[in-house]
Parts: structure tokens; C-alpha cells; sequence
């Protein structure tokens, strides 16, 4: 376990959404001003649940270049699907932070982020984490495998991935491990079902309502972020992780809204996360940086596995998501069978 002094854990509102659950189920959260709307008094921002303590910091750091109320942002939290779903019918939202790329592909077919939002340098991506496992303090059942989740009697928390972009990653992770990059999908998926099947006592909605019912108690290991496991950590919950060798790099993708009623301020809002600040920032926060440069500064906090897996290694999210998470995709149906 490691420990960063420049990590940033001072917000209460951080404490009060870990505590009290508040983002679990879609919250909202403003920094420098009222509940989101779209009277133009703040930034509208829609965003999955996790990286809430990142977004604070963002707000306090962006808003620090110019005046306070202008640059505001106005933070609605929720389960990324459900987020995706509520901006395409119609939601305000000046910029959106969804969990996996087809949330925000949604919003490109429903024409309200345009095609190329992704075509910076780092794919509209501007943080990042990996899968990792957090385990209670001393890991009393010596987890440090994925094969280890597999034993008996062990219960493994995860949000379900028919409404968490977080349990997806938490998915494909073990997934492809098994499946050496997706080269054996059978094993992969094998893995998989008994994981689901035997190991999941429950199936929260969001990675946020995950991670509260395993510090309230529930289960002997939870699947998360790495971002995740490092802030309840700092927070003094007697929780520590596991970095594993064979693991995930997940991608978190962020796109203005085009039908933004401030879009040259969401635009500059976006600009501000890959500059050299704004990536220092989200490594603050607990986020890896994509800038290579700015990643350097940080090597001693972000491990580096033996095997970290991409979505790339996999197909691309085209692929993957309709094979295994569509409506008949082969997850889709572990899951739906594991609860009848």
C-alpha cells in the first residue's frame, strides 16, 4: 500500500459522498455553486460516480485562473449508463465524464457530442486507473491472485455492469488475464461466470454503491479502480490493495456537449484537463495522468504490471461491448442468469 502526501483527501464533500453514499444512486454536487441547471451560473457537469473527488479538485484549480462564479462546475454523479441515458433524453449537461467509450458514444449518435471529440492526442481521454483488488486491512484471506477470488467461501463485491461502466472494467480485467488478451475467449468467459455465479453476494448499481456496502461490511474483497482503493485508503478505512501483475487499464473518456449554452467555456474546461496542471491534478487526486511527462513525476505511486491489458487488446469497445455486454452478449447473460 502506498501513501502520497500530495494526495488530495481534504474535501469534505469527498468524505460526506463516501460516507453517506450520496453519489450512489445519480447525486448532485456543486463547487462554487447552486444545483445544476442550465442558467449559464456554472458549468454543467455530467459525469459517473467515481471520480467525483478528481472533478473537485478540477473545479477548485480551473476556478483559480478567473472568476469564481463563472467557472463553477455543477457535478450530477451517477451510474455512467444511467448518465449517458438521461443526457441523450435530454438533461443539461455542458460537458460529460461517462466510465466506458459507448456511454459517450450515445450521446454521438443522439448528435449532441460531435464525432471527432476524440481526436486529441490521447483519445479524449485525460486520466485513468486500472482494475485492482481492495481487501481488508492485513488481508486476512491472503488475496493475490485472481485466481484467489475463486476460493471457497470467498464473496466478491462489484457493481453489475447492466448499469455501472465501472463494473465492466471490473470484468474485462479478469477476463482477460484468463483469456491471455482474448486469444481464449472460452477460458475468459469461464472465469467469469463462476466469479459471477458462486463469488457475487450482491450486485450494487454504481462502482460508488460497490464500494459502500464493502465498507459497511459486506464481502471479502471489492473490485475497483485503483483511484477508488487509494482515496479510502488515505481516509483511514482499515482497507489496504492488492496491485496485481496481470491487470486492466481503464480509460475514462470526458467530450463537451455541443449543444452546450457555454461552449467556449466547456471547451476550455476540457482544454485545461491535459495541460500540465490539470494532470497534476488528477495525479493528486488519485488518477494516473496520460501525459507521459507528468506520469514520470508519479511513477512511485501508479505500480506498473507485469500484464495491463487494454481495450484494444481485446477488439475495441465495438467489438467488445456487443459481445459480451450488449442485450444478448455473453456477460449480459452470465449475469441475468445469475439472478433468476
Amino acid at each position: 500500500m502506498r501513501r502520497n502526501s500530495r494526495y488530495l483527501v481534504t474535501t469534505i464533500a469527498v468524505v460526506c459522498s463516501l460516507v453517506l453514499g450520496a453519489c450512489a444512486g445519480g447525486s448532485s454536487d456543486v463547487v462554487g455553486g447552486e444545483s445544476p441547471t442550465s442558467d449559464g451560473e456554472g458549468l454543467i457537469l455530467v459525469a459517473y460516480a467515481v471520480p467525483k473527488n478528481g472533478w473537485d479538485a478540477i473545479a477548485v484549480a480551473f476556478g483559480a485562473g478567473g472568476d469564481s462564479e463563472e467557472s463553477s462546475i455543477n457535478g450530477d454523479y451517477g451510474p455512467s449508463g444511467n448518465q449517458s441515458r438521461k443526457v441523450v433524453d435530454g438533461a443539461p449537461a455542458d460537458i460529460v465524464n461517462f466510465s466506458v467509450e459507448p456511454d459517450l458514444t450515445r450521446l454521438v449518435d443522439a448528435g449532441k457530442v460531435d464525432e471527432d471529440w476524440n481526436q486529441n492526442a490521447y483519445g479524449g481521454v485525460p486520466f485513468g486507473s486500472v482494475v485492482t483488488l481492495v481487501v481488508r486491512e492485513g488481508n486476512p484471506k491472503n488475496i493475490q491472485t485472481w485466481d484467489d477470488l475463486l476460493e471457497p467461501g470467498i464473496e466478491v463485491i462489484s457493481p453489475s455492469p447492466l448499469s455501472s461502466g465501472s463494473a465492466k472494467w471490473n470484468l474485462l480485467a479478469p477476463y482477460a488475464a484468463k483469456s491471455n488478451g482474448g486469444q481464449d475467449r472460452a477460458a475468459g468467459l469461464a472465469y467469469v461466470e463462476e466469479l459471477v455465479s458462486e463469488h457475487f453476494p450482491v450486485q450494487p448499481e454504481s462502482g460508488r454503491a460497490a464500494t459502500e456496502a464493502f465498507l459497511q461490511g459486506q464481502g471479502d474483497v471489492l473490485l475497483s479502480y485503483e483511484n477508488e482503493a487509494l482515496l479510502i485508503e488515505e481516509m483511514g478505512q482499515n482497507v489496504e490493495h492488492v496491485d496485481l501483475a496481470d491487470t486492466f487499464r481503464i480509460d475514462n473518456p470526458v467530450a463537451v456537449v455541443n449543444t452546450s449554452s457555454q461552449l467556449d467555456k466547456a471547451n476550455e474546461l476540457n482544454d485545461y484537463l491535459y495541460t500540465e496542471q490539470g494532470q497534476r491534478v488528477w495525479a493528486d487526486s488519485g488518477f494516473r495522468p496520460v501525459d507521459p511527462a507528468v506520469a514520470a513525476e508519479y511513477s512511485d505511486i501508479f505500480h506498473t504490471p507485469e500484464n495491463l491489458y487494454t481495450i484494444d487488446d481485446l477488439g475495441g469497445w465495438t467489438t467488445i461491448d456487443d459481445e459480451l455486454f450488449g442485450e444478448n452478449g455473453a456477460i449480459t447473460v452470465i449475469y441475468e442468469e445469475s439472478t433468476r
